[in-house]
């Protein structure tokens, strides 16, 4: 089951896109198979916020049913050398 990153393809945040971006560069260099979902369409945000324990500002990370985590998260599994781990892979 690919890795979810539930993304919005319509905010005006600057920093919102790059860490989206980020996140996809990481993924992709690392050949993690992922699915980026746009939360802009409403029945993918409540799926997000469902996951993510009611958080609303994308990009959040999922693994089939299960939140790994938020971009922060993400960026410090990397630190650690943990995303295997993080991404529940």
């Amino acid at each position: 089951m690919p890795v979810k990153v539930f993304y919005t393809s319509v905010s005006g945040s600057r920093e919102i896109k790059k860490k989206q971006q980020k996140i996809w560069d990481v993924l992709s260099a690392k050949k993690v198979e992922f699915e980026a979902i746009d939360i802009s369409q409403d029945s993918n945000k409540d799926e997000m916020k469902e996951m993510a324990n009611d958080a609303t500002v994308p990009p959040q990370i999922c693994n089939g049913n299960e939140y790994c985590g938020n971009y922060e998260a993400f960026l410090e599994a990397i630190e650690n050398e943990q995303l295997d781990a993080f991404l529940k892979l």
